[in-house]
């Protein structure tokens, strides 16, 4: 007797298509029905998407298990260490000990465990961009309804696309740096006027980047473009698809928020169920998102990019499309 094949997580296993004469306008309908059939290829391709979560992980293992020091800033600390050194006494020992439980701990720096975690973060910058575009092209494939081979379609954009890729990817992982440390920054600082002008700027700012990046590696992956276009082209779809920005960020809200509330009703039926809570977010969530927010971005893209050029070009040249500021890009 032939032995069954397990289907379940197969990356060579075919989902059912488009049925003949089915509306496949992209709307919220026809979303769910593409969410349904493409469920098993979405959780299979969030496996190669956790490479992407490693900084948050590093930072958060850092924090939490990484070496840690007193830092003794406290006004007080001083001025009663040099009084308890020249006359020492019980009342002085406990106001001083007192005191430096006031203190943080911080991480220690020059350390073993420093160093792992930092080689860990420079692996990512170094390779986030071939990550991104390998999921990219994934998703849009998945949202186009075209055939997809998880493995031999990932390694494939990465091939066609290492060196764009790895300077976006570079790109972005600074853009995102520098932001995340400006809205550090901004938020201790007194509360003046400027500098909550410059707060709730970088936070527009942080808003407005996120949108763009809807836009930035699915153009990467279709068109044969410049990088400055990119952003160019990006920064005016955040504007001309603002609905579909909206649904796709509210969709991915509302998704986290499901996975907390999974969390929380696990913790409450058993403390042991916390584990199967963790574990679910990192089975499906990082997919679920790039779907909705691809499935959002790339009519618009179509719509700008694609849909304009003749469909019956000359067969000697490449099949071209014009970008948003009338250029012109072969589509890939």
């Amino acid at each position: 007797m032939k032995k069954k094949k397990l289907t379940l997580l197969d990356p060579l296993r075919d989902g059912p298509g488009v049925q003949k004469g089915e509306d496949t306008t992209p709307n919220l309908k026809f979303f769910f029905k593409q969410w349904k059939r493409k469920f098993w290829k979405l959780i299979s391709i969030n496996l190669l998407m956790l490479v992407q979560i490693l900084p948050f992980v590093v930072i958060f293992l850092l924090q939490m298990a990484g070496p840690k020091e007193p830092s003794m800033d406290h006004p007080l600390y001083a001025p009663l260490m040099g009084a308890h050194f020249i006359h020492p006494s019980t009342e002085g020992a406990t106001l001083l000990s007192g005191v430096a439980s006031l203190n943080l701990t911080l991480p220690t720096a020059n350390t073993p465990v420093n160093y792992v975690f930092f080689g860990l973060l420079l692996f990512h910058v170094i390779t986030y961009g071939w990550q991104k575009v390998g999921s990219t092209y994934l998703m849009r494939n998945l949202v186009r309804g075209d055939g997809v081979f998880i493995f031999s379609d990932f390694f494939y954009a990465i091939k066609r696309n290492w060196k764009q890729g790895f300077v976006l990817g570079l790109l972005d992982c600074i853009f995102c740096g520098v932001l995340y440390l400006d809205i550090q920054y901004f938020a201790v600082l007194p509360p003046t006027a400027f500098n909550n002008f410059m707060y709730f700027a970088i936070i527009a700012l942080i808003i407005i980047y996120a949108a763009m990046r809807f836009y930035t590696y699915l153009m990467l992956v279709t068109f044969n473009i410049k990088i400055s276009k990119i952003f160019k082209n990006a920064l005016i779809f955040t504007v001309l698809g603002i609905k579909r920005n909206l649904m796709a960020a509210l969709g991915i809200f509302l998704l986290a928020a499901a996975m907390v509330a999974l969390a929380i009703g696990f913790m409450q039926i058993s403390t042991s169920l916390l584990g199967v809570a963790i574990i679910i977010p990192f089975l499906c969530f990082l997919a679920f998102a790039a779907f909705m927010y691809t499935y959002a971005a790339y009519p618009v893209i179509k719509r700008y990019m694609i849909d304009p050029v003749p469909s019956k070009a000359p067969a000697a040249t490449p099949t071209a499309s014009h970008d948003a500021d009338g250029d012109t890009a072969d589509e890939a």
